[in-house]
């Protein structure tokens, strides 16, 4: 596991001899924030020879202190609209500095903050050091690399090392998933890679990899690989995680994940280099995946949460499916198909159906798909993940508590509704088929192109029968991170890991 562990610290002293500590991080709107009064003083003093000290993230030649430096990287930016971010970005400016000065094990120190927006500040700031030490994959693997640091610690008066390094060890393990190529981590080398992943981790774990159990059990899902059948080592996979916490249950969550390999738009192909980047399109399986990683760590009580993740390559060749075909999805719904480039609803199709057979038998239960699912979410929200819900999951305030949570933990999401339209619009117009998986343009420049997916998520997978007058209601929340799961280059970014921590504490509550 490629992790920088995060150790407690409670002892001022620590900042003083070392403890094996070799630089200090402060992270800080303002000097005088800084309990320690020393740092304050010598970053004062600092000020009158460097003018950028307090202004931009500045490395202190700091004798007495743990290895000699101080890194001071101010906290920029606050104002009515700001929120829990801005300490992650000076988090992130100010370990880099430490790790570009040689050091091994720098202590972070966060100024705490009256201001209930910044109340996991501390967290949000180990969380984006983590973020910015990750290296790919494929670069690991191929230069032997090591972490950068043996260890960061955090000082605080409250132990937090459990759940930073339980959610660390979730977000690198995602991030593995999403960032690496194509046939590194093919579908089925995603599989191998959970299955190792949660060896001894209590989950239970089980992939299914059988050809016609895939075409019987997720016709919708073997469509989309249908060309990828034909070569072994592209050949599908749908991978089943249960964690159940020890007491009695008292909630039950179940998460579909779209894990596209590769997306190349299979018949209607992406076209003028539409397909860079596409290997990032199990970004949503990735994210689940990573939560797993992280309750099997935390163990916590109460609670069931099962997932599913459908993993497929959506190849071109002469296998293909196509536009206007008319397939029966797991729930017995006949999906004529719009375009077959919109192919993560279809894959979340079939497992949300089997999740609600389950979701039948479970306490509780509230559903949840994660996908980089339109591009019109990325054209409406930007950056920022959007939750779509059923009128269920509405009168659970499901969205607004999600919200509530990813605001404080630097994971926003941005609520859209359904609305009537959203179902007219995946009504098939001819009456040959029940439904109708996408109009034939890009989602992008479509109304509501985030929006309706939901609607027809709903229809495919038989969750529309579970409405709030049912007889069993059931709770869905549809999760789109297609402007999320990476940052900075649009095509081959960083991987985020959202919403992991979001979805971790909403479990968790």
């Amino acid at each position: 596991m490629f992790q920088v562990p995060v150790i407690d610290v409670n002892n001022d002293q620590a900042i003083f001899d070392g403890e094996g500590f070799d630089a200090v991080v402060v992270v800080t709107p303002d000097l005088n924030d800084v309990a320690q009064q020393e740092i304050t003083l010598l970053a004062e003093h600092a000020k009158h020879i460097d003018h950028r000290v307090g202004k931009q993230a500045t490395l202190l030649f700091a004798p007495g202190l743990a290895g000699g430096r101080l890194i001071i990287s101010p906290v920029t930016g606050d104002d009515d609209y700001a929120d829990v971010r801005i300490y992650a970005k000076a988090a992130k400016e100010g370990i880099t500095i430490a790790k570009d000065a040689g050091a091994k094990k720098p202590l972070l120190i966060v100024a705490v903050s009256k201001d209930q927006r910044f109340s996991f500040a501390t967290e949000v700031a180990a969380l984006a050091c983590g973020q910015a030490l990750w290296q790919p994959l494929e670069t690991r693997e191929a230069q032997s690399l090591s972490p950068a640091f043996n260890a960061i610690g955090v000082m605080s008066s409250q132990p937090k090392s459990d759940v930073l390094n339980a959610l660390e060890a979730g977000r690198v393990l995602a991030r593995d998933l999403c960032g690496t190529e194509p046939e590194r981590m093919s579908a089925i080398h995603f599989a191998d890679y959970c299955v190792a992943s949660f060896k001894d981790s209590g989950l239970e774990v089980a992939v299914v990899d059988d050809k016609a159990t895939l075409l019987k059990d997720y016709p919708l899902l073997s469509a989309v690989g249908r060309s990828s059948f034909d070569v072994a080592r592209h050949h599908p996979r749908v991978v089943k995680l249960t964690y159940t916490g020890e007491g009695e249950i008292t909630r039950t969550l179940l998460f579909a994940g779209k894990g596209v390999v590769y997306d190349t738009g299979g018949a209607d192909i992406k076209i003028a280099g539409g397909m860079a980047g596409m290997s990032r399109d199990k970004g949503g399986a990735a994210a689940v995946a990573g939560l797993m990683k992280t309750l099997s760590l935390l163990k916590p009580k109460g609670i069931k949460v099962i997932a599913e993740l459908g993993l497929v390559r959506n190849s071109i060749g002469s296998e293909a499916f196509v536009t206007d075909e008319i397939i029966t999805s797991h729930a017995g719904v006949r999906v004529r198909i719009g375009n077959t480039d919109a192919e993560g609803r279809l894959v979340l199709a079939d497992l949300l159906s089997h999740l609600r057979i389950q979701a039948n038998q479970a306490t509780a239960p509230s559903l949840f798909s994660v996908a980089t699912l339109t591009g019109h979410v990325v054209r409406a929200y930007g950056g920022y993940s959007a939750l779509v819900e059923n009128a269920v999951a509405k009168q659970q305030g499901v969205a607004a508590k999600l919200q509530q949570i990813g605001q404080q933990w630097a994971e926003p999401f941005e609520v859209s509704y359904l609305r009537p339209e959203d179902f007219d619009k995946v009504a098939d117009k001819n009456g040959a088929a029940d439904v109708i998986s996408s109009n034939n343009g890009p989602s992008s420049v479509t109304a509501r192109g985030h929006q309706y997916p939901a609607a027809f998520l709903l229809k495919a997978s038989g969750l529309d029968l579970h409405h709030l007058q049912s007889d069993l209601p059931l709770s869905y929340t549809h999760i789109d991170i297609a402007g999320s799961a990476t940052e900075g280059d649009p095509l081959y970014g960083k991987p985020t890991a959202q919403p992991l921590v979001a979805l971790l504490h909403f479990a968790k509550d």
